[in-house]
C-alpha cells in the first residue's frame, strides 16, 4: 500500500488484491456481485480510460475499493466498497477522494454513479461531494431494489 488516507493506504488495485477484493464484494453486493472476469476485464483498461484504487490496512489487507471508468469529459464510478467492519471511518471519502483526483488529471467535467436509492449513507456521502439525482431506475440492482443516478458537475481540484 502507499499514499496515507486517514484510516487507511490508498494503491492502485491489481489483480492480486482480487481474493480480499471479491470477498468484500459478496459481503457488500450480495444480490448482484460482480465476478473476477469482470474486474479483470475492468482492470485491462488502466490506466488508459480506467482508474482503480484499493484501500488497505497498514499491514497491507484490502479493506475497501474503487473505479472510474472516463472518456473525453465524462466519467463513472463504476464501483465504491468498503468491508462493512470498516463503513463509516473516512475510507469511501478517501477513495472517492482519489477517483475525483483522477477524473479531474484527465480534464472530465461530469461524473456519474448509480447508487442503492435505499443507501442513505452512500446517498450522503456523494451529495457532500457535489453529486446530485438526476434520474431513477426501477428495479435497478434486483426485483423491488431501484437505483438513484447520480452527477457531479465541474471539475475536482486537482492536487
Amino acid at each position: 500500500m502507499s499514499a496515507n488516507a486517514g484510516p487507511a493506504l490508498l494503491t492502485r488495485l491489481r489483480w492480486w488484491h482480487l481474493d480480499e477484493v471479491l470477498a468484500i464484494e459478496r459481503a457488500v453486493f450480495a444480490r448482484r456481485p460482480w465476478t473476477s472476469e469482470q474486474f479483470f476485464a475492468e482492470l485491462a483498461g488502466v490506466p488508459g480510460t480506467r482508474h482503480y484504487v484499493a484501500a488497505g490496512t497498514p499491514d497491507g489487507v484490502v479493506i475497501g475499493y474503487a473505479g472510474l471508468a472516463a472518456t473525453d469529459d465524462a466519467a463513472d464510478v463504476m464501483t465504491l466498497a468498503v468491508a462493512p467492519e470498516h463503513q463509516g471511518t473516512g475510507v469511501g471519502r478517501a477513495m472517492l477522494e482519489n477517483l475525483l483526483e483522477d477524473a479531474a488529471r484527465r480534464g472530465v467535467h461530469e461524473v456519474f454513479l448509480e447508487v442503492d436509492a435505499d443507501d442513505d449513507a452512500a446517498i450522503g456521502l456523494y451529495e457532500s461531494f457535489g453529486f446530485r439525482s438526476i434520474a431513477w431506475r426501477r428495479d435497478y440492482y434486483a426485483p423491488g431494489v431501484d437505483g438513484l443516478v447520480m452527477r457531479r458537475r465541474g471539475q475536482w481540484p486537482s492536487s
